[in-house]
């Protein structure tokens, strides 16, 4: 079959896939018995099709889990950053310390790589400790 620009095709191809199916002696069923199996069937298959593809898309590999963990211990790095900046300016901003905080509660899960969970656990730390001392104590 020759595909000539889009949505064209030769003319050739389905004459002969019709004097193919024209064939003497051929098999037929009753075709209502057959489309009602066939659409259970299909429908059953469609749902198992769905739950793999969204099974496979769970599935993380180790290199994109040790990135995103990397990302997140980079911008909670920026955000100290960011803190400092603004206590050099004497400009302390309350937003800064909630997204410290979100930052935070990321930081807690663990990566599953040994090196790359011990610097997101000091970096926790530095982020736990900003927060305590820029924190009114409760009375």
């Amino acid at each position: 079959m020759r595909i000539q620009g889009p949505n064209q095709t030769n003319g050739t191809a389905a004459t002969s896939a019709s004097r193919k199916t024209g064939a003497a002696g051929s098999f037929t069923l009753d075709s209502s018995a057959s489309s009602s199996k066939s659409s259970a069937a299909s429908a059953a298959s469609g749902v198992g099709g769905l739950d793999s593809l969204l099974a496979l898309q769970g599935v993380e590999d180790a290199g994109e889990r040790r990135k995103r963990f990397a990302r997140r211990g980079k911008s909670a790095l920026d955000l100290l950053d960011e803190l400092k900046a603004e206590l050099l300016a004497a400009d302390l901003r309350r937003d800064t310390l909630s997204r410290l905080r979100g930052k935070l509660a990321e930081l807690t899960e663990k990566s599953g790589t040994p090196g790359l969970d011990q610097v997101l656990g000091e970096i926790e730390l530095r982020v736990a400790v900003e927060l305590a001392k820029r924190t009114p104590k409760a009375a």
